[in-house]
């Protein structure tokens, strides 16, 4: 009986001996990572971002920003990481400050397969940058105060409008999306005529207020008859049941458009996990994650143009024909000149 049990006994224990030193390499292995730094605000951006750690088994490290800073810390940061980059990925809200950081070889050229259909205009034609999803400017409109054959429908009302000039409001045009609109009219109608548009708001007295969601307040509470936003500000407040209405400006045959801000998904240089980093660009680029960021409110428009827009009565969008490179081209210097028209 010993005889027999002394071999099974050694074979059980080589046979142990192998799982262990074949389990061990499998235990020891790193889970795959993604570093991704996002401006996106956390409560919409994370449900994405966990999402796709489910699905991939990838573990996604993300750096969100803070509102003390907000985009530009997270842009500052990727700056100085330069030489050491810790970051693969980054997701950004908006774009002009993705544009700084290409300008500033933070960035390397990745085209997603996912990026087809998305149209040229929200695709860096070097590959360092993609648009996804966006807000857009919107006049917003207090329904008590106005009745729509009276709705203003262009930003040329803020300056000629029947509506007295002090019902009226924008966000300072030095900061934030408000300053991105002001260089693009820069770029698309030439410095003077911008010039003169600016220096007719002020000459009005049109309000100039200290951010979009304070625009978006007053308009609500009948401060002002109506005021120039972002769909996302503008959007909130239909949502809460404010007295208000939504216009997209300048909408019509042969008019300007409105600016729309994408966001923005980038690959960094040097990253630690480069192969990690083109896929969470993938995902971020799919379809199914641009209806997924209307439908939590992060976004108004699909850049595809494959969904309705998101809390407003019309079904599409004429966007601003100006490229964003152009708009960042002129940025620091029309900021100069609205510091001169605007601060007293």
């Amino acid at each position: 009986m010993k005889k027999v049990i002394l071999p099974i006994l050694v074979l059980v224990i080589v046979a142990a001996g192998i799982l262990v030193f074949f389990a061990l390499p499998m235990a020891t292995q790193p889970k795959p990572e993604v570093v991704v730094y996002t401006s996106v605000d956390q409560v919409y951006a994370e449900p994405i971002l966990k999402e796709y750690e489910k699905i991939s088994g990838v573990s996604v490290k993300a750096v969100y920003d803070v509102e003390a800073t907000k985009t530009t810390g997270l842009v500052t940061r990727l700056i100085s990481e330069r030489a050491n980059p810790q970051a693969d990925v980054f997701w950004n809200g908006e774009i002009m400050q993705t544009i700084l950081l290409k300008e500033n070889e933070v960035l390397t050229p990745y085209t997603s397969p996912n990026s087809t259909g998305i149209p040229p205009l929200f695709k860096d034609p070097e590959g360092y940058w993609t648009g996804f999803g966006g807000r857009f400017r919107v006049i917003i409109v207090n329904t008590n105060l106005l009745s729509p054959e009276h709705y203003p429908d262009s930003i040329d009302d803020f300056r000629e409008g029947t509506v007295p000039a002090d019902q009226t409001g924008i966000a300072y045009p030095l900061f934030g999306t408000t300053a991105t609109h002001a260089a693009a009219l820069y770029a698309t109608l030439g410095n003077q005529a911008a010039r003169d548009y600016f220096i007719a708001l002020r000459d009005r007295n049109v309000r100039v207020l200290d951010g979009n969601s304070v625009v978006r307040d007053q308009v609500a509470s009948g401060l002002l008859a109506y005021g120039l936003t972002d769909s996302d500000d503008a959007c909130g407040a239909v949502m809460r049941g404010d007295p208000v209405d939504i216009v997209i400006p300048d909408q019509g045959p042969g008019e300007r458009g409105t600016l729309v801000i994408p966001n923005t998904v980038a690959l960094i240089r040097g990253g630690p996990n480069p192969g990690e980093g083109k896929k969470l660009i993938d995902y971020l680029l799919s379809p199914d994650t641009e209806t997924e960021l209307l439908d939590i409110g992060w976004i108004q428009m699909a850049t595809r143009g494959d969904h309705p827009l998101r809390c407003v009565s019309t079904t599409s969008i004429t966007p601003m024909n100006v490229s964003y490179p152009a708009i960042a081209a002129v940025q620091e210097e029309v900021k100069r000149d609205l510091a001169e028209i605007f601060i007293r």
